[in-house]
C-alpha cells in the first residue's frame, strides 16, 4: 500500500469521464489499497481513482451512517440514481462541501437527500444499497469524479464565481498540480 499523490482541479483526469474496470484482480485490489491509505492520510471522507490520477470507475468511503451500510466501502462500475435536488439556495453553514481536488476550500451546493448505489465491490461481489443525508453527498460527490465533474462545477452563480476566482488565485485549472497526504501541509488543517 501507497499513499498517492492527489491531482488538483485542471488536471485533465479529473475533468473527463472514467473507464468501466474490466478486470476485478489483484492489480484493481492493490489500487484500492492505495486509494483507501491515500484517503486516510488526507482525512478524506471518499476518493475516487481519477483523483490519483487513475481513470477508472472506483471510489472508496468512510463515513458513518444511518443507512445500515458498511462505514467503509469501496464501489466498482457504481451507477447512482439521486432523489430530486431543491432548487432553493445552499445554506452556507448546513450544505458546504470540500474536496481534496480543490484542496483547503469548500462552498456550499445543493445535493439530493436519498440517493440508490449499485455496483460491485473490489473482489467483483455486487453492492446495492440506499443512502440519506451527508451519506448520500458523499456518494454523489464521489461519483460525479467518474463522470469528469468536481463540485465546483455544480455551484450555483455565485458560488460558482467565488470558485473560478479561487482556482485562478491559486494557480490551478491546468495540468501539473498535485499533493500528497501526511507529506505536504494539510491544505484542511486536520
Amino acid at each position: 500500500m501507497a499513499v498517492r499523490p492527489v491531482v488538483i482541479t485542471g488536471d485533465p483526469v479529473l475533468h473527463r469521464p472514467a473507464a468501466k474496470v474490466a478486470r476485478f484482480d489483484e492489480e484493481l485490489r492493490a489500487l484500492v489499497a492505495d486509494m483507501y491509505e491515500t484517503m486516510d492520510a488526507a482525512h478524506g471522507v471518499g476518493l475516487a481513482a481519477p483523483q490519483i490520477g487513475v481513470g477508472l470507475r472506483i471510489f472508496t468511503y468512510t463515513f458513518q451512517n444511518d443507512d445500515g451500510v458498511a462505514p467503509r466501502g469501496v464501489l466498482v462500475n457504481p451507477v447512482l440514481t439521486p432523489g430530486r435536488i431543491s432548487q432553493d439556495a445552499p445554506d452556507p453553514d448546513e450544505e458546504s462541501e470540500g474536496c481534496l481536488s480543490v484542496p483547503g476550500h469548500s462552498w456550499p451546493l445543493k445535493r439530493a437527500d436519498w440517493v440508490r448505489v449499485a455496483g460491485f465491490d473490489a473482489a467483483g461481489r455486487p453492492v446495492d444499497f440506499e443512502a440519506t443525508g451527508w451519506f448520500a453527498r458523499v456518494m454523489q460527490h464521489e461519483y460525479d469524479h467518474l463522470d469528469g465533474k468536481l463540485y465546483v462545477d455544480r455551484l450555483n452563480d455565485k458560488w460558482g464565481r467565488k470558485a473560478r476566482k479561487a482556482v485562478k488565485a491559486e494557480g490551478w485549472g491546468r495540468g501539473g498540480h498535485t499533493w500528497t497526504p501526511g507529506v505536504d501541509e494539510d491544505p484542511f488543517g486536520h
